[in-house]
């Protein structure tokens, strides 16, 4: 099948690429090096010469290596893959990605942070980015969106505001990629229209368990226009097929500390290991004699659009099947524009996406140096580019002939206008009628109903969560009026998130109030979410004596429902079982650590008592149970729940058998592990 063997780095990148395999070291302008080791000086201990042109030209491309980094997006991951639309939508776009089924477009992927600094942590609590570049036969598509479906301003004019409020405080350019400071929580007290997105800042949302297992948004409303200029408006979705999951924060902050490219490095792996990643693309769609039929402006980017009331169609899916070649030249070079749109795809006036179509290209030219920016490799189209730019700083084409302006005679013509046979790209006509004035829509002013609706939503472990994110994000502030401020505002959201973080933060309720909205959208839920063993990975603790026939059973049963495992022991190299044959342990406790793994595994045998000695073995019971994970014990390792010093046995997800049925045993096993989190036990 076509599709599978697309691979999205076949684009026009093979020009760019050169492979170092072989021949001599030269200059840039290509004059051979026979020593790169050494700079000319006059004698072997004499000064440096001005005129050694091999070290003048090494050196000054090493101190101009690094390029401004991204202000906001900066720690981010990329990959490459093609996306197929499921049936042809020409009855609501002229886009010829989106009509065709037969299609196959390359896409480049960047998912990143927004908060921190590039050598930041992947596993902070934040807003995730999830920026699609699709290079379709008809110019470069942008989808750049995040993985929450609203955003925390309205107006576009507010977004310095909200950035220089949740950076780092430019007294001491601390905390680095959080949000628990007291700028960040000093705007949102002042903003209410914040509170939303606030919402799922603290929801499980902002810890993401992969970027492989994270929704993606396009945040604003689009149109969609026809061939007959007919529009629609839309929302754009990701929908990953292995499911919504998230880290919980005990574990997110392990995480960063032992390995700070948790997400970037699974995203990569994964890849490697030939496990494409997959999403499907979903639009709500909404006819424009709807426009005024909600509660809600369907302009305004701090609302969604529940789907109970706009349904979701699922058109295609998106497969992220290739690794960058070179991280710099790809991840970090790539540049995604709002105002990247083809024939079919249109803007409304949503304040927030108005403003991010100019301020995108400005950044752009700030960061890379110039206009020419869209000539990089990774960011050409697939078409030949055809028009009268030219000059400018870093520009990488020749562009030939006497003429550079239209209209001409001197060039018949050419490049000519595109006729209406051919494809160019038209504003929907839509007609404005209004006064030139700076203010914001009355529609636009209710920032309440919608948090409701989404705590309204959540299952009690996600409403846990959120408790716990407000009592930590606003316990590191050291202004104590935010936090009553913050606890008042809530109570317009619900009196029981108000109470129990006041209970948290030491401050006064507020006087129970009623809920601007009892109503609920089970969609946001990540309790509704698909589970799946795919991609899952466990931990086996094996030391000398393990049975070995528990172990078969059990990692048999995981490579077979698509999950992995890893041999953890003291050592790497052979481990010897009971029956004399032996497995490679891959890892040891010192290159690995529990939050690593989505479940424990513990084969019985004479290694129980061996395993029992060691510390690491309790923190890696401890963890593993702590963060709700699955816990295998079977045989002579079932003695080893003790560790836990409490009747954990009765816990969902302990799956304890002193004396088992390993076909049966290795079944419950893998049951618990595909269910995921087993947010029903008590955590002591």
């Amino acid at each position: 099948m076509q599709a599978e063997k697309q691979n999205a780095k076949s684009l026009d990148l093979d020009a760019a690429r050169v492979s170092h395999s072989s021949g001599y070291l030269t200059t840039n302008q290509g004059v051979g090096i026979s020593n790169t080791d050494d700079s000319l000086k006059a004698g072997k201990r004499g000064p440096t010469l001005m005129e050694d042109f091999i070290f003048r030209e090494k050196i000054t491309h090493f101190d101009h290596e690094r390029i401004p980094e991204r202000i906001v997006h900066a720690r981010g991951s990329g990959a490459h893959g093609y996306f197929q639309v499921y049936e042809s939508l020409a009855h609501l776009t002229s886009a010829h990605f989106l009509s065709d089924p037969k299609l196959v477009t390359p896409v480049f992927v960047r998912f990143s942070t927004v908060a921190g600094f590039r050598g930041s942590p992947d596993t902070v609590r934040d807003v995730r980015g999830f920026a699609v570049k699709f290079y379709t036969e008809e110019g470069n598509y942008d989808l750049v969106g995040n993985n929450m479906p609203v955003f925390f301003i309205q107006d576009a004019i507010k977004f310095p505001d909200l950035i220089h409020a949740l950076k780092p405080e430019p007294n001491n350019e601390m905390p680095q990629a959080a949000s628990a400071h007291d700028t960040l929580w000093d705007f949102v007290v002042n903003t209410p229209e914040t509170m939303h997105n606030v919402m799922w800042l603290m929801s499980p949302r902002a810890v993401p368990q992969s970027y492989r297992m994270m929704e993606g948004f396009g945040i604003h409303t689009f149109r969609l226009v026809n061939a007959k200029g007919e529009f629609k408006f839309v929302k754009f979705h990701w929908k990953p097929l292995l499911g919504v999951h998230s880290l919980v924060w005990d574990e997110a902050q392990k995480i960063a500390g032992k390995d700070p490219d948790f997400n970037r490095r699974d995203l990569w792996e994964k890849i490697e290991e030939g496990q494409s990643v997959e999403f499907e693309l979903a639009i709500q769609v909404l006819n424009p004699e709807d426009e005024f039929k909600f509660d809600f402006d369907v302009l305004d980017c701090s609302k969604l659009w529940p789907e109970e009331l706009v349904p979701l169609q699922r058109i295609g899916k998106m497969t992220l099947n290739g690794n960058v070649s070179n991280f710099f030249a790809e991840t970090e070079q790539v540049a995604f524009c709002p105002g990247n749109v083809v024939p079919g795809i249109d803007f409304t006036n949503d304040p927030m996406l108005q403003g991010r179509l100019f301020s995108y290209v400005d950044t752009q030219i700030s960061r890379l140096g110039g206009p020419n920016f869209q000539q990089i490799p990774i960011n050409r189209p697939l078409l030949t580019v055809n028009n009268n730019q030219r000059d400018g700083m870093h520009r990488m084409t020749i562009d030939e002939g006497q003429t550079s302006y239209y209209p001409n005679s001197l060039n018949n013509g050419q490049p000519h206008a595109a006729r209406p046979d051919e494809s160019h790209f038209e504003h929907y006509q839509e007609k404005v009628d209004g006064h030139i004035i700076r203010e914001r829509s009355a529609s636009f002013r209710d920032h309440y109903t919608q948090p409701a609706m989404f705590w309204n939503s959540m299952s009690d472990w996600e409403k846990k969560h959120i408790i716990d994110a407000f009592r930590f994000e606003l316990g590191k502030c050291k202004n104590k009026s935010t936090h009553q401020k913050l606890v008042d505002m809530l109570g317009n959201v619900d009196p029981e998130l108000a109470q129990k973080v006041a209970e948290g933060l030491g401050v006064t309720a507020p006087a129970k109030r009623a809920k601007p909205t009892t109503f609920s959208s089970p969609a946001l839920s990540m309790a509704n979410t698909p589970k799946s063993p795919k991609t899952k990975k466990a931990a086996v603790l094996v030391a000398e004596g393990f049975d070995r026939a528990q172990f078969d059973a059990v990692t048999t049963a995981l490579t077979g429902s698509g999950a992995c495992f890893d041999v953890v022991s003291c050592h790497l190299g052979p481990v010897t079982a009971c029956d004399s044959s032996t497995v490679e342990a891959n890892k040891t406790y010192a290159t690995t650590a529990p939050v690593f793994y989505d479940a424990l595994y513990i084969p019985g045998g004479s290694q129980a008592e061996i395993l029992k000695g060691i510390p690491e073995v309790q923190e890696y019971l401890r963890d593993t149970f702590n963060h709700y994970k699955t816990i295998g014990l079977s045989g002579e390792a079932s003695a080893l729940l003790c560790l836990l010093r409490c009747e954990e046995q009765k816990e969902p997800g302990i799956i304890c058998d002193p004396a088992p049925n390993m076909e049966s045993y290795a079944a419950d096993f893998l049951a618990a592990l595909t269910a995921g989190r087993h947010f029903q036990r008590k955590i002591h």
